[in-house]
């Protein structure tokens, strides 16, 4: 995989931009075999580390009056709590869906900002699997609320909803079965994905364009290297902010779907 301050010219001498190659790097352990370690699992296993760490540190000796550290990671858990999980469920729902609704938020945030970080720069949910097994945690924890809290009942009343004229139900039924039961965690997966492919992309463009303007190209063409590097910086902060905005958007659409599977009409 190329690093995006790498130089990015062909053997021509040409500028070569990134492409689809950039998310297939080559294996670094236990290479062709189920356990093989690319650069986008050291990313994982960094942000991993790095997350256990701050929340084992930031919680272990908490105090009345908390440090900066620990006003940090409070800071942290309460946005969840208020802006997620008490906002669209409601304080009681929301403490019980709690643990789940800051797991996916701080996962997808820290998985996505690896991909700004120098020496790894790309993200950890670059690639189809985490997203789609965040996805599929969605969709478990949706179906789980809505059987919980109205057994027997879910299915059908998500499927053959009330009031609709019986002769329509050989149109809506299907349609909300492909609407609720499959294109939810579809979309949810390819939402997360597509925004960090897209981010990567965009970086490795600018700054592999900066380093071929600085070094390789000639006479003033070099000075849209400075261009470049700008954009670069600019995106790079956008890149961060998409990431945030990415972990808001996965985890209040998480509890909006459990919000609606215990919604009272079901």
């Amino acid at each position: 995989m190329l690093h995006p301050l790498a130089a990015a010219s062909d053997s021509s001498g040409g500028f070569q931009g990134p492409s689809i190659t950039e998310f297939f790097p080559q294996g670094l352990l236990f290479v062709g075999t189920p356990f093989e370690i690319n650069r986008i699992m050291l990313a994982r296993f960094f942000a991993t580390i790095i997350l256990v760490l701050i929340f084992v540190l930031g919680t272990r000796k908490m105090k009345l009056v908390p440090g900066r550290f620990q006003s940090v990671v409070e800071l942290g858990l309460g946005f969840v709590r208020s802006s997620v999980a008490n906002d669209i469920l409601g304080k009681k729902d929301g403490r019980r869906f709690l643990p789940l609704l800051t797991t996916v938020f701080f996962m997808v945030l820290f998985f996505n900002l690896t991909g700004v970080i120098g020496g790894i720069n790309i993200a950890g949910t670059s690639l189809i699997g985490v997203p789609a097994i965040l996805a599929i945690v969605a969709y478990v924890a949706f179906i789980y609320a809505g059987v919980k809290k109205h057994p027997g009942k879910f299915f059908r009343n998500a499927l053959v909803p009330p009031g609709v004229p019986w002769p329509l139900y050989i149109i809506v039924t299907p349609i909300e079965f492909v609407s609720t039961f499959v294109l939810r965690p579809i979309t949810l997966t390819l939402r997360l994905l597509m925004n960090m492919i897209v981010g990567h992309l965009l970086l490795v463009l600018f700054f592999g364009a900066t380093s071929f303007f600085f070094f390789e190209s000639h006479n003033l063409f070099a000075l849209f290297g400075i261009g470049t590097l700008a954009f670069g910086f600019v995106f790079t902060l956008f890149e961060m902010f998409v990431g945030f905005l990415q972990a808001y958007v996965f985890s209040l659409l998480t509890a909006v779907y459990v919000q609606l599977a215990l919604n009272d009409e079901h």
